[in-house]
């Protein structure tokens, strides 16, 4: 009789949805199932789950008021499956890890870490936290392992880390910090995977979706990352301010008697391609919209360019580029807008080759020009399910 196989259980917790996917462990690690419920707290939540086939069932409306309820129901609605009996583990997306540099089990003493340092992540970490425990509740023997979106960074020169703020706030945990670490690890994995020399290069990696970063890689190792203490800074992003003059902050409490809870919500989720634009925080609604609105041809041509001054900013760092990535929603699938961030780039090496680009093509870079120019579509399920079998050694059982 032959064992069942060990699977991983992945779930990467957002504030307004929830991914999941669970894997057969083995020499390489098999997806059977995927899924996540969006619009949590929101009008029409939905649970929209894709098999091991790779085509999505049909949406399942979900009543799930806030987060909580979504986490109970996501719980209970993997309980039935037929495969949760065979998950030996699972992994979560921790988006702040501070100094942890690798994944970790989930212990009484983790957890209670995780729940000292939720102001230093209040939109992701209470939300985490819930997941976690919610687990832990209904099967406290079940393995759970922490995969910090930080620990990617945590190698980066201090020179990086620094904030030009009193020095009795480092001592607190007030540093860059960095994110989208996971997506970074899977990406690094895949260019060693095309090819090992570049991966070893002065690479720039660009995750461009509703969350946007850079970083900067050298010898596989970060070197420097447009996100900062918290992922509210770096490049404009699609309801995210990115970097601000803090003189705002002043300003706007004297002149509209601004509280920092307000602010806080403003820069997180009034801002962006959202509050230039007016209309949407989506790159394809500002895309078919910007040239009969002005504001949308803002946001777009505000994005881009920003992204332009950080790839300029990170070539300086690390003495040149030898590989350009593209990766996110936006990344992997608006050809326009990588074509725009490109523009005028040649004095780097970046010449993007237009057909190749307008495809999405694995490489969408001249054959002539010195930066290759890829597009890599990430996917930071698969890098926590690796993490996990990785952490704790598990293999497909023998028949």
């Amino acid at each position: 009789m032959k064992s069942p196989a060990s699977c991983v259980l992945t779930i990467n917790g957002g504030s307004s949805s929830i991914r999941f996917a669970v894997y057969k462990a083995g020499e390489t690690l098999q997806r059977l199932i995927a899924g996540k419920i969006d619009r949590v707290g929101l009008s029409g939540t939905n649970l929209v789950v894709t098999g091991c086939a790779g085509k999505p069932e049909a949406p399942r409306r979900v009543a799930a008021a806030d987060h909580r309820a979504a986490v109970n129901f996501l719980v209970g609605w993997l309980e039935a499956q037929p495969v949760f009996a065979s998950v030996k583990a699972v992994g979560h997306r921790v988006v702040h890890g501070m100094k942890h540099s690798e994944p970790e089990r989930v212990t009484p003493r983790l957890l209670a870490e995780l729940h000292r340092i939720t102001p230093y992540d209040p939109d992701h970490l209470p939300h985490e936290i819930e997941l976690i425990e919610a687990i832990r509740q209904r099967h406290p023997n079940l393995l759970q392992v922490a995969c910090f979106d930080t620990a990617f960074h945590r190698a980066m020169p201090q020179v990086a880390k620094l904030l030009p703020i009193p020095r009795r706030y480092a001592a607190k945990g007030v540093e860059r910090y960095g994110f989208h670490g996971l997506s970074y690890a899977y990406l690094m994995e895949e260019l060693r995977r095309l090819d090992p020399a570049a991966a070893k290069g002065k690479v720039i990696l660009a995750h461009l979706g509703n969350g946007a970063s850079l970083a900067a890689v050298r010898d596989g190792k970060s070197i420097d990352t447009s996100m900062g203490f918290t992922p509210t800074a770096g490049l404009v992003m699609s309801t995210r301010t990115g970097d601000l003059d803090p003189g705002l902050v002043y300003f706007l409490a004297r002149t509209e008697r601004m509280t920092a809870s307000r602010f806080q919500h403003m820069v997180n989720h009034e801002s962006g391609l959202l509050g230039i634009s007016g209309t949407s925080s989506d790159v394809r609604d500002l895309l078919a919209r910007e040239t009969r609105d002005a504001r949308a041809a803002d946001a777009i041509a505000l994005f881009c360019y920003q992204a332009k001054k950080w790839i300029g900013s990170f070539a300086a760092v690390l003495g040149g580029v030898d590989t350009l990535v593209f990766a996110g929603g936006i990344g992997e699938n608006a050809p326009s807008v990588r074509a725009r961030i490109c523009e005028g780039l040649g004095f780097l090496g970046v010449e993007l080759d237009r057909k190749r680009n307008a495809t999405s093509a694995a490489l969408i870079s001249r054959a002539d020009a010195r930066v290759n120019v890829r597009v890599i579509r990430t996917d930071e399920e698969l890098m926590i399910a690796r993490s996990v079998a990785r952490l704790l050694r598990l293999r497909t059982p023998e028949r």
